[in-house]
């Protein structure tokens, strides 16, 4: 018997206020890297009004100006112009950093140490991370968070493109998809709030950004005469970014990953060196699903799905594949993999069981 439900994830554009503290945090991530590989990074970054904290743990031989990493950041994004409180270029930045903890750099080193277990590389800290693919995009992730994301990204390249010369980088998109089963029909609800300047109406946002933002980068066969389309529905968004609500690295972890669709361990990305559990280990297991994923061959076997494990075959008969789990510790680590066909009890069974 057929389940139908709604299915919604939001995305942010890169002007977003915690997006926004994500690119500075890696961009100073990127600048230890570049100078030191086996830098250790930790950096959290806060943004508000014409304000910008870092804080964080650093250990690395890379010489650079802090101060002028933030800047940059800033200024790739787009925070530019005049009308914008929070600016590239006038904005105040404190940085408050120290080094990795020693205790929790014997971990992680490739070297002995009095208390550890053994002399191998470990995790900094423990963590859950989780992977997931599904068939509804050519990229393997849920349609909802999929579209959400490309309407993000075309938003920005019309703004800096110059095309609709009254965007500003704040921006939300969000797509409510209704779902037959596990079969996605067709999105009900599509959502943007974009930050726009003062002079211009509600009335040129909202038909603008259908015709060239929606209308484009939605395929015509998702949509029909019953979808709603919200374009700023408070009517006014010119106080945006980190002017309008306080940005913190690490806020955006359901956007960064599956939009809700499957499972998430809690940990965030930006500003962290792969040494980091969450980092690392959390892209792994994504491509360890991906892997699994097979094409089908024939029409009959559209929804059918070959998962190969050191049992045996075993023949999947869901849409979605499933999630990998990877537990990791300062001194193990460990991958399981949860089919999607079975039921949350049936999954806690499971992964209790081996």
């Amino acid at each position: 018997m057929s389940r139908r439900y709604i299915f919604s994830s939001e995305s942010v554009t890169e002007g977003h206020p915690d997006k926004v503290c994500d690119t500075i945090s890696d961009y100073v991530l990127d600048a230890c890297l570049e100078q030191d590989p086996l830098s250790r990074v930790a950096c959290e970054t806060l943004a508000k009004g014409n304000l910008v904290v870092l804080a964080g743990e650093i250990t690395s031989n890379a010489k650079f100006d802090f101060e002028e990493q933030v800047r940059t950041a800033i200024r790739d994004i787009g925070y530019v112009n005049g009308d914008c409180i929070f600016h590239a270029d006038t904005c105040r930045v404190i940085c408050e950093m120290s080094e990795q903890s020693r205790d929790i750099k014997q971990g992680v080193d490739e070297t002995a140490a009095d208390g550890k277990g053994t002399a191998e590389q470990g995790a900094g800290d423990q963590g859950l991370m989780f992977g997931f693919a599904c068939n509804e995009t050519p990229e393997l992730m849920p349609a909802p968070i999929s579209f959400a994301h490309k309407l993000g990204r075309e938003l920005t390249r019309l703004r800096k493109s110059g095309e609709i010369p009254w965007l500003r980088p704040d921006a939300k998109t969000q797509v409510s998809i209704e779902y037959d089963g596990y079969k996605p029909l067709r999105a009900t609800t599509v959502v943007v709030s974009s930050q726009h300047a003062a002079d211009v109406k509600q009335k040129e946002v909202r038909e603008t950004l259908v015709e060239l933002l929606i209308k484009k980068v939605m395929p015509a066969e998702w949509l029909d005469a019953k979808t709603t389309y919200l374009i700023n529905p408070t009517g006014r968004f010119v106080i945006g970014g980190p002017e309008g609500d306080a940005g913190i690295t690490g806020r955006k972890i359901i956007c960064d990953t599956y939009g809700g669709m499957g499972r998430h361990g809690g940990g965030a990305f930006s500003g962290k060196d792969p040494t980091k559990v969450d980092r690392r280990p959390g892209g792994s297991m994504r491509g360890s699903i991906r892997l699994c994923y097979r094409p089908p061959r024939t029409r009959e076997r559209q929804r059918r799905h070959l998962l190969h494990r050191q049992s045996g075959r075993r023949e999947i008969g869901a849409r979605r594949l499933g999630s990998f789990q990877f537990q990791t510790g300062r001194d193990h680590q460990t991958a399981r993999f949860t089919p999607a066909d079975l039921s949350q009890d049936d999954q806690l069974r499971s992964f209790r069981s081996r």
